[in-house]
């Protein structure tokens, strides 16, 4: 992808993923709080929250690609450690997400008609562990002829674009 295409793709990308972490995601949490319980939408929360988390993290690392594109200034230092940081703590927030499901199974006197809660809250877990790995380890969204193209050339996705910047320690 040419420079200029990847811009243009960022300049609305990175508010779109800024949109969905501050927006899309707690206003789902706050639906799913008028149709259930607070008591059985624990997990479900805990799943949403880290999903915020990790989104708000990954608008981040957009737009601080977008700046490095543009010439923008930003301190290079200063956001590698908080990328650091930060997956290290989607590992602690993932490793507790059986914690705080065993926690829920334990609090709450359970039936068939609240098999739904347990699914949306199964999903919005799995959701937050996709997303890490989107960010920190492979590419998981493809969305783009080229990743499309890529895939068809070397038979496996790309590792993330956030996982090589680490590993290069630079963005």
């Amino acid at each position: 992808m040419s420079k200029e295409k990847l811009i243009k793709r960022l300049r609305w990308y990175y508010p779109l993923e800024k949109f969905h972490a501050f927006f899309t995601f707690p206003l789902l949490a706050i639906y799913f709080l008028t149709q259930y319980p607070f008591i059985k939408s624990i997990w479900f929360l805990y799943g949403m929250l880290v999903c915020i988390l990790i989104l708000y993290q990954g608008q981040k690392y957009w737009q601080l690609k977008l700046w490095r594109m543009e010439g923008k200034p930003f301190s290079q230092v200063k956001n590698l450690k908080f990328f650091k940081k930060t997956k290290q703590i989607n590992i602690l927030l993932i490793m507790g997400m059986p914690f705080i499901f065993a926690v829920q199974l334990l609090i709450v006197n359970w039936n068939e008609a609240d098999a739904d809660i347990l699914i949306w809250s199964f999903a919005a877990n799995l959701f937050a562990v996709l997303e890490h790995i989107n960010y920190y380890h492979t590419q998981l969204m493809v969305d783009n002829t080229s990743d499309v193209a890529y895939i068809l050339r070397n038979k496996k996705l790309k590792t993330a674009s956030l996982a090589k910047d680490l590993k290069e320690n630079r963005f």
